[in-house]
């Protein structure tokens, strides 16, 4: 038992990733200047305590430390997944039941370690996560923080607030002697029907530590409620919670299957529209005319749509509404880019398993997206988005030492993101050729 328990422990501390120099110098074959578009042909990152210090062609000399040789490979900035949830996995019904009734939150914390360390291993070396109930993402954020796990850089929403019945109120399709049991749901559990109500909410989530809020400004899919799209806000009770989260520094994401929560959400002043899966024409001129993002999330939609051919996978309330909306993601983001809505990269992984999220880049590349165009949205465009464009989403001096590499090119392959070779976040190596 003593030998399987140290075993397990230093396979855990192997994934850690090497320990960080004070100096590196990574050669690459190649760099994209995600900025200009283009290729920088043999040259060297030198990184100083895990910042960028310089970026310049390779020469022999070197500046001392730790040197990288990727002389092979291209290079790109650390990936940027603006929607994810890593304390949790999609699972067939039975198991997905069973866990709702048995398992604990340290259960689901243990859990999401590996998924945690899979999107990091995939090359997205930041994310941010849009709910999870217990506090479990900001716990796992500060845990990858402190370097206690490995993982991408978090920035969470805490527990995602929705109203009575909405989509993430925990307590929907519970029976009435568990609804009893546990009682109503309030602004301390992310649920709210007034104003009054969601500023609360928004304040309970400062208390625990979010980065950013989330609202269900529609129906959704995965949850046990017949609809997938209906308003389920007011646009005072939007109006409330965005104000309160301007006022405590917070960003706020709205998830919306339907047009109508759309044009409340971007009216209330939403920073980004989660899905927008069923958006009209009037929904994307107020993208247009508000600056405000879209977060597309095709690998989810098209996930769940093959999943609802399976009639065990999910439950019967599910199965209808993954088979109606998940198929149309792909098209709504081809019309949006069309028109020049503003997008950021963001796969709903957890939906489908952890660690495939570069298969959204290959989605985007179909549906008529550039090469380059994808790369930046999860590059340059996901740190505008976080308010993090001094700091994440390219390679340059003063910036966070995240770099990923490739062999090949991917602005001709966008695919070869699947199979990134070298991942490096804060100057810490966490994969290698």
């Amino acid at each position: 038992m003593k030998q399987l328990y140290m075993a397990g422990l230093l396979g855990a501390i192997g994934m850690m990733g090497s320990a960080q120099a004070a100096t590196q110098t990574i050669d690459c074959g190649r760099l994209l200047d995600v900025r200009s578009g283009a290729w920088r042909e043999r040259v060297s990152v030198v990184v100083e305590n895990g910042v960028v210090q310089s970026v310049g062609p390779t020469a022999q000399a070197s500046a001392g430390g730790e040197r990288i040789d990727l002389s092979r490979h291209a290079c790109l900035p650390g990936l940027i997944d603006m929607h994810v949830h890593l304390t949790s996995e999609t699972a067939p019904v039975v198991d997905a039941y069973r866990d709702r009734l048995t398992a604990d939150p340290q259960d689901l914390a243990f859990r999401s370690v590996k998924y945690a360390q899979r999107t990091l291993m995939a090359g997205f070396t930041t994310v941010r996560d849009l709910g999870a109930a217990d506090g479990l993402n900001v716990s796992l954020k500060r845990a990858i923080a402190a370097g206690e796990v490995p993982g991408p850089r978090m920035f969470t929403a805490g527990k995602s607030i929705a109203t009575t019945g909405g989509h993430a109120d925990p307590t929907n399709n519970l029976s009435h002697f568990l609804s009893e049991k546990l009682g109503a749901p309030g602004p301390e559990q992310g649920v709210i029907d007034s104003p009054e109500a969601g500023r609360q909410a928004v304040r309970q989530r400062y208390k625990e530590g979010a980065d950013l809020i989330k609202v269900t400004a529609t129906g959704g899919v995965l949850s046990q409620a017949p609809n997938g799209q209906n308003s389920q806000y007011t646009e005072d009770e939007l109006k409330a919670i965005v104000s309160t989260a301007k006022d405590y520094g917070f960003r706020v994401a709205a998830h919306a299957h339907g047009a109508e929560g759309m044009k409340r959400a971007l009216r209330a002043g939403v920073d980004s529209i989660e899905h927008g899966t069923l958006m009209d024409d009037e929904v994307i001129q107020l993208f247009k005319k508000t600056g405000h993002w879209y977060v597309p999330t095709i690998s989810a939609g098209r996930y769940v749509a093959d999943k609802a051919r399976d009639p065990n996978y999910y439950s019967a309330l599910v199965r209808p509404k993954a088979a109606a909306i998940g198929p149309q993601l792909q098209a709504t983001f081809a019309r949006a880019h069309k028109a020049g809505v503003k997008i950021a990269f963001g796969t709903d992984a957890g939906v489908f398993p952890h660690g495939e999220n570069a298969k959204e880049f290959g989605y985007m590349v179909e549906a008529g997206m550039a090469p380059l165009e994808a790369i930046r949205s999860a590059t340059l465009h996901a740190a505008a988005l976080l308010d993090q464009g001094k700091r994440l989403g390219s390679v340059e001096p003063g910036f966070a030492a995240d770099i990923v590499a490739v062999e090949g090119d991917p602005l001709r392959d966008v695919k070869l993101l699947e199979q990134v070779k070298f991942v490096m976040k804060d100057g810490v190596v966490y994969k290698k050729p």
